[in-house]
């Protein structure tokens, strides 16, 4: 299942994209937990741990960073119990503005693939609703100044 979504932040590309990739737990309504477990000098292949929660269900994922092109592009692959997600950032300079896209794949497992398949539709609508929400959240933040200093 693929969800896309697309919000323009009043900031400069630099500091969207900075924000957006290193600040995850900062702006995010889901990821509560992120823990670097590799380093690679130019990120590609970095490997962490990330913990999501979601209706009150915490869900860990192993990832790893599979694309790394400041400010332009991000992507990772995240590794669950339950599903694996492929998730990538695009960000455009807007003149001063940036518009950022998130791109999510889902990859169900087990039980969880069948349900993707039967309910495919209202999950993608829901999917998108909390990405667009996510999206609202790191635009405020970085529009009002308010995010958490580093």
């Amino acid at each position: 299942m693929r969800t896309e979504c697309s919000i323009e932040i009043e900031r400069p590309i630099e500091e969207v994209f900075d924000y957006t990739i290193n600040h995850v737990t900062e702006w995010s309504t889901t990821v509560v937990e992120e823990e670097v477990l590799e380093e690679t000098p130019n990120h590609i292949g970095t490997k962490f741990r990330s913990v999501t929660q979601s209706h009150g269900r915490p869900m860990e994922f192993l990832g790893e960073v599979t694309d790394h092109v400041p400010p332009h592009a991000s992507a990772v692959t995240l590794r669950g119990a339950a599903f694996d997600l492929d998730v990538a950032y695009l960000f455009e300079d807007l003149d001063g503005r940036t518009r950022v896209t998130q791109i999510a794949d889902v990859h169900g497992k087990g039980v969880f693939r069948i349900m993707l398949a039967i309910f495919g539709r209202f999950g993608q609508s829901a999917s998108q609703q909390a990405q667009l929400e996510e999206l609202k959240n790191l635009k405020f933040l970085l529009e009002t100044n308010v995010k958490p200093s580093a």
